[in-house]
């Protein structure tokens, strides 16, 4: 198995509605088929897919599902815009978890909750700066 995800697919209630919540945090969804959205990202691609359909195609009843003890991170080039993703989260509906605030591992980051439960880290790690395209790699480019 190569070492690399390649698709990312969040269970969602209502997909029109978490649809507009990611647009509102400036994504641009791509052409996919009904009942599916999807965004591109920089390697990957990030779905929204509705709960139970998820569930009835994994075979379990959507209590199972939950979701998990696992974080989705987004790196950003400075605190400022981190700042401003975590305004703009809030704006369209985001749980703030944890503001914005200095890390014990020396960055920048905060926790927001979205509409489903999904919880996003936003964060600036002066250790592992972003690629000219914005992609991430643990160490840095």
């Amino acid at each position: 198995m190569d070492q690399r995800i390649s698709l990312i697919t969040l269970g969602v209630r209502d997909l029109d509605c978490a649809t507009r919540f990611y647009r509102d945090l400036g994504w641009a969804p791509v052409d996919s088929p009904d009942g599916v959205v999807a965004f591109d990202l920089i390697g990957q691609t990030l779905g929204l897919f509705p709960l139970d359909a998820l569930a009835q195609d994994i075979g379990l009843p959507v209590s199972d599902l939950g979701t998990g003890a696992a974080t989705l991170a987004h790196n950003l080039r400075d605190r400022a815009g981190v700042d401003d993703l975590m305004r703009r989260a809030e704006t369209a509906g985001a749980d703030i978890l944890k503001p914005a605030t200095e890390s014990f591992w020396g960055g920048y980051h905060g926790y927001f909750r979205d509409l489903d439960g999904h919880i996003w880290e936003i964060a600036h790690n002066p250790f592992a700066p972003l690629s000219p395209d914005g992609a991430f790699r643990w160490n840095g480019y």
